[in-house]
């Protein structure tokens, strides 16, 4: 069934809570509506969202919006298929893969707990981002060492300009970080994804070496182990249910609801430096903090860097580009690091603030901040950074 509106308000249908309308709205149940929809007749431009969780509305949409109603869970596949050849970036041994189908129209967060109830390994640790399993395969989410692009096995979408449904393995999405081949401009808007095939485990394969994260986990297991010392040893009780008990708790205590303070969750993609550059920003950590002063950062090996200091990762989807660099080794520093030590943490701009706990999120403060309050507060952090540490911050939220 295809539902649609006109002038619709879109206030909570972003977790900005932009005040803001669409010409026209339409929201469809099914992928055989998608066949039913002339999209040659829609009003332009065409925009399809999921949660609203990444994208900060600049004004009233001109166009029209669609929306994915598309709600299912299903295991295809439990122990028997062959993922000898399946892209593995971390190169993790997965001995009993489970496959399973998730609507596009899924809330990603509702998704991980269904996996954590079952027992699956993969997604614990994207647990509680907002938005839907559509949306993540287009933004390639990401938390706490892990990408949905690690656990993805297929994309499955609707061609609009061919009118025919099609599928992507995960290499030729042409994933990198917050990127995929559905941001690209060439293809940006021609599929809509339908739904998306995951590669999950029943075997324990946890990622704790990232941030804090290991070290909350460890003292959960110890206030277990106390508890129930004659029961079952640490190992016994690490389980994806646990990794994403902990994982809520800490994105609880650092992130704001967007049911009581909106935003789109982190705004800024952190940026990959060369090493060099890494150095001179340390270099000057320390001037400034002390010679035992450390900046927080994370070395990633081989990883090809473009003059901007963006990732890349070419697929034959993705046209080899002659400004990218040899791979070598970079640094991706926080965003949130470099925003703080410009004294950015919890300063209010108008309507909008950067969020006191966490300076990688801006938030609408008021409830009632414009779209330019956002916008001119976004521009003053990356003129900011740009001038102490000469980086450039790049939007994580997509401007419409």
């Amino acid at each position: 069934m295809i539902r649609t509106s006109y002038y619709q308000d879109l206030t909570k249908m972003n977790t900005f809570g932009m005040k803001v309308k669409a010409r026209c709205f339409m929201e469809y149940d099914s992928v055989a509506d998608l066949v039913d929809i002339e999209f040659e007749e829609l009003a332009r431009p065409v925009l399809h969202i999921g949660g609203g969780s990444n994208l900060l509305f600049t004004d009233d949409f001109k166009g029209t919006v669609l929306h994915s109603n598309i709600d299912f869970i299903e295991i295809l596949e439990d122990g028997n298929c062959d993922t000898s050849e399946r892209h593995c970036e971390r190169s993790v041994a997965i001995s009993t893969p489970v496959l399973v189908s998730v609507g596009a129209g899924v809330v990603f967060d509702d998704f991980c707990a269904w996996a954590a109830k079952e027992g699956l390994w993969g997604v614990e640790n994207l647990s509680y981002i907002p938005g839907e399993v559509g949306a993540s395969a287009v933004q390639n989410i990401g938390a706490y060492g892990v990408e949905v692009k690690d656990v993805i096995h297929k994309v499955y979408c609707y061609d609009t300009l061919e009118e025919e449904f099609v599928n992507f393995d995960v290499e030729e999405c042409c994933y990198g970080y917050r990127d995929s081949i559905f941001k690209n401009s060439e293809f940006k808007g021609r599929y809509i994804v339908t739904h998306v095939v995951f590669t999950l485990s029943r075997d324990p394969r946890p990622v704790l070496d990232y941030g804090h994260l290991k070290t909350e986990i460890e003292r959960c297991c110890e206030e277990h182990s106390s508890r129930h010392s004659e029961e079952r040893s640490d190992v016994g009780i690490l389980t994806p249910a646990l990794i994403r008990k902990v994982i809520i708790k800490i994105r609880k205590e650092k992130l704001p609801e967007p049911s009581v303070v909106g935003s789109a969750g982190s705004f800024f993609k952190n940026p990959v430096i060369s090493l060099e550059h890494f150095a001179r920003i340390e270099s000057a950590a320390k001037a400034e903090h002390g010679p035992d002063y450390k900046v927080p950062h994370y070395i990633i090996e081989n990883q090809t860097l473009t003059p901007h200091g963006e990732d890349q990762l070419p697929s034959r989807h993705c046209e080899e580009r002659s400004d990218v660099a040899i791979s070598t080794t970079t640094v991706k520093v926080p965003a949130a690091w470099m925003i703080e030590q410009c004294g950015w943490k919890g300063r209010r701009s108008g309507g909008a603030a950067v969020w006191e706990k966490q300076p990688l999120v801006i938030v609408n403060y008021t409830g009632n901040a414009y779209p330019e309050e956002i916008i001119g507060l976004e521009k003053r952090i990356i003129a900011s950074v740009k001038a102490k540490f000469g980086v450039d911050l790049h939007p994580e939220v997509e401007h419409v």
